[in-house]
């Protein structure tokens, strides 16, 4: 399943409104992405797409060289536990 970038979000499914899942954030600043929320539909759960979604905006953080506040818990359980993470949380 293909990751497209959205407005503020990376996303699956057919369009950023209709989406199988999501990952959204706003650009606080020009030095920071603030990680609002993560969705995963029914059909997709337990197959790595929330963790797929977050490598999206972790790999698009660097290329930004911006770094991402966790206010979504999935995305802040993940940042805290993964080490692989800590150089783009703020």
């Amino acid at each position: 399943m293909e990751i497209k970038k959205g407005t503020n979000s990376f996303y699956i499914g057919d369009s950023e409104e209709d989406s199988l899942g999501k990952i959204t954030y706003t650009v606080s600043g020009e030095d920071f992405i603030t990680a609002d929320s993560t969705y995963v539909s029914d059909e997709l759960r337990g197959q790595g797409i929330a963790k797929r979604l977050l490598n999206e905006l972790v790999d698009w953080a660097r290329e930004e060289n911006k770094k991402i506040v966790p206010v979504c818990p999935y995305v802040k359980a993940q940042m805290e536990k993964n080490e692989e993470y800590h150089d783009v949380m703020a």
